[in-house]
């Protein structure tokens, strides 16, 4: 069973359970339609709010459904390479393999980044070197432009491209935000994990203007969610407040999705990445798994209503 989109009566989008709509009834031996890649940055400069554990287990989740999916890790320390087993040092990790630094500052291409971590999941690692491309890169015209002209020569490969940011506003920021269409915002329902999300709505209000007119704040993701507390019910309230506010603004956050879907805070997360699994192969039936299953069947059902959606390839 999928979700579906409604407005409550407070503007926000919310979801309830409903039949699959025909665009995911194909036989067992139905074709993909034509499809158009669905790139987000999954952002937030505060560290420690579930940023990188979300984009490793949501592309995971949705890898796991039949849909082709492509990780970029784009944070320096490289915590979604590591995730995955595909970082420095990884199991994964294949000798003599480029990484997102060489994409930015050299001739390569993604699709020579590519390490597959699954049938349908493929991985473009991160390497402490990154962090060093903001200041190669300081007098390269086009610089905030590198990541969108490359991700665009393979946006055949994918339907889903997922792309992990550092927690700062930087260049590395500011290439993902020019080459994506949609922004996921992972949000702690703690007061301080809102201070900043002003500066972070700021910046991706100025490259919509300036650099990238599609970008928009398209999803909020409560993460580390503790249902039984009053803090998380009150933060969860402000934050549906402010969006629903945002919803008559002229704004890339207008329309912003609050998803239903709440990422508790739960062990298995933490300690799947020390085994180089997401949390399906390390704990398929712990509630991290079930908390992201259902946040990849909202998205998928946030985005069913457009023509352009990915559809889930079926079983012969």
């Amino acid at each position: 069973m999928l979700l579906a989109p409604r407005q409550s009566d407070l503007g926000l989008t919310v979801v309830d359970s409903y039949t699959p709509t025909s665009i995911f009834e194909m036989d067992a031996h139905s074709e993909r339609t034509e499809i158009i890649m669905r790139s987000i940055a999954i952002i937030n400069q505060k560290g420690g709010v579930g940023k990188t554990t979300t984009a490793v287990n949501l592309s995971a989740a949705l890898a796991d459904q039949g849909l082709r999916v492509g990780l970029i890790d784009m944070d320096p320390q490289a915590h979604a390479s590591l995730h995955l087993g595909t970082g420095p040092l990884g199991t994964g990790m294949q000798q003599e393999q480029p990484t997102v630094y060489e994409l930015l500052t050299g001739d390569v291409g993604l699709a020579e980044l590519w390490q597959p971590v699954g049938e349908y999941l493929s991985v473009a690692s991160s390497h402490i070197d990154l962090a060093a491309a903001e200041v190669e890169l300081a007098g390269v015209v086009g610089r905030e432009l590198i990541l969108r002209d490359k991700l665009a020569l393979v946006e055949d490969q994918f339907d889903y491209v997922l792309i992990d940011c550092p927690p700062s506003l930087g260049i590395l920021t500011i290439n993902a935000l020019s080459a994506v269409d949609d922004v996921f915002l992972p949000l702690q329902p703690h007061y301080l994990a809102l201070h900043g999300l002003s500066k972070l709505l700021q910046t991706i209000d100025l490259v919509s203007k300036r650099l990238n007119d599609r970008l928009r704040l398209a999803g909020v993701i409560m993460c580390l969610y503790e249902s039984g507390t009053r803090l998380a019910a009150e933060v969860s309230a402000d934050v549906e407040k402010f969006f629903c506010e945002a919803q008559t603004s002229n704004s890339p956050w207008q329309g912003a999705h609050l998803f239903a879907s709440r990422i508790r805070r739960n062990i298995r997360l933490a300690e799947a990445p020390s085994f180089e699994q997401s949390i399906f192969q390390y704990a398929a039936q712990s509630a991290g798994a079930e908390d992201y299953r259902a946040l990849a069947d909202e998205m998928i059902s946030l985005y069913a209503g457009q023509s352009t959606s990915p559809t889930v390839k079926l079983a012969a």
